[in-house]
């Protein structure tokens, strides 16, 4: 018997966030595999990769084609790679949605671009709120808050699955934290966000517990608990 189409329940988009961002609005910054089942961001723009369909064989073949032999990459879902392939890292994570956030400008913040790359990859280094490159900056808005000239505070977006954006590189150098500066471009970048037409939402390690505490007072749900999964490639890979 045929499966029932218009009753199976449909694969949100951030389900599979990436994928649908690499295939959809971020197209411009994705390299896909030979055969089209895999993607991944270019380089210095975001480490993570994705599967048209992580149960599918062909997808992870096409993906190990695409990476190379004996290349880790990042993951994110709850994928479970097929043998050959080895976990080398695994990080349990939220993923927030953001549909009741507050959202409104913040004063003071400044819009961050090339220029100020180097600033914020300097305090990307000295607080640790996840994966930022070179070129993170292109994938969308990024806002931030100086203090006597030093950047001292940023938000940004990265993943953009259609009709979202993935509210990322949150961050306040030490010296600054407790003055409500991380809430404030968190909502100044939904504002952004949210002129579109989209819905923010993010993603944070579960064992932040801080930061997820500050998001989930600010009116971010949780909707779901996907895995950040660090993955080598099989090292006869072609």
């Amino acid at each position: 018997m045929a499966p029932d189409t218009e009753t199976a329940t449909p694969v949100h988009v951030l389900d599979n966030p990436v994928w649908a961002a690499l295939t959809g609005p971020s197209s411009a910054f994705a390299e896909t595999g030979p055969g089209g089942l895999a993607a991944r961001y270019v380089a210095d723009t975001s480490p993570f990769v994705a599967l048209a369909d992580p149960e599918d064989p062909a997808a992870w073949a096409d993906l190990a084609a695409l990476a190379g032999p004996g290349t880790t990459v990042w993951i994110t879902g709850l994928p479970t790679p097929p043998a050959g392939w080895t976990t080398e890292d695994s990080i349990p994570g939220v993923q927030l949605d953001g549909g009741a956030v507050r959202a409104e400008a913040a004063p003071g913040a400044v819009r961050l671009g090339p220029a100020d790359v180097p600033e914020m990859l300097e305090l990307v280094g000295l607080t640790k709120p996840g994966p930022f490159a070179r070129r993170t900056v292109e994938l969308g808005t990024y806002l931030g808050i100086r203090h006597e000239g030093r950047l001292v505070a940023m938000a940004g977006e990265r993943m953009r699955p259609p009709g979202w954006s993935e509210i990322s590189a949150v961050c306040t150098h030490p010296d600054h934290r407790g003055k409500g500066l991380a809430g404030r471009l968190i909502r100044a970048v939904a504002a952004d966000i949210r002129e579109r037409g989209e819905r923010p939402f993010l993603h944070a390690a579960a064992g932040n517990t801080g930061a997820v505490a500050l998001y989930e007072s600010m009116g971010f749900t949780l909707r779901r608990r996907p895995l950040f999964m660090g993955v080598r490639t099989p090292d006869g890979a072609a």
